[in-house]
């Protein structure tokens, strides 16, 4: 009889530990985000080799870090961020790109960032004529 309690009490415990680490999961509040048309940076900071994903008004940008040297240290020099849908993007402005772009460079303060076909396109073309493009950030 105390066996039995003993592993209804261990099941119950189990479902408990499991129901939290599924709460906490980071990717399932990145797709919650996503299907909710927020905002959303999941990132492995500690692995540079590691893409992060930004969602953002229901678009799922992927952004690839690349490790360089910096006056002090090692650190992330160069990103290159990209939508995986351009579909998605219709009704996007260049104040959003802008707002991504700042929420990158608070995680990476020494990166340069550069968007890929077609965002690189359009952040170009919507600058100002005769003005060079400035980032705001």
């Amino acid at each position: 009889m105390w066996l039995l309690r003993m592993l209804l009490f261990a099941l119950i415990l189990f479902l408990i530990y499991s129901a939290i680490k599924y709460l906490l999961n980071s990717k399932r509040k990145l797709e919650l985000a996503h299907e909710q048309k927020r905002y959303y940076f999941w990132d492995d900071q500690e692995n540079v080799r590691k893409n992060f994903l930004i969602t953002y008004k229901g678009v799922l940008f992927e952004g690839e870090k690349y490790l360089g040297t910096t006056d002090n240290a090692f650190e992330v020099v160069s990103i290159f961020i990209w939508p995986r849908s351009t579909a998605a993007l219709k009704g996007m402005v260049r104040e959003d790109f802008i707002f991504i772009e700042r929420k990158i460079t608070e995680a990476y303060p020494n990166a340069k960032i550069d968007w890929k076909s077609p965002v690189k396109e359009f952040m170009n073309k919507t600058a100002s004529p005769g003005e060079p493009y400035i980032d705001h950030m």
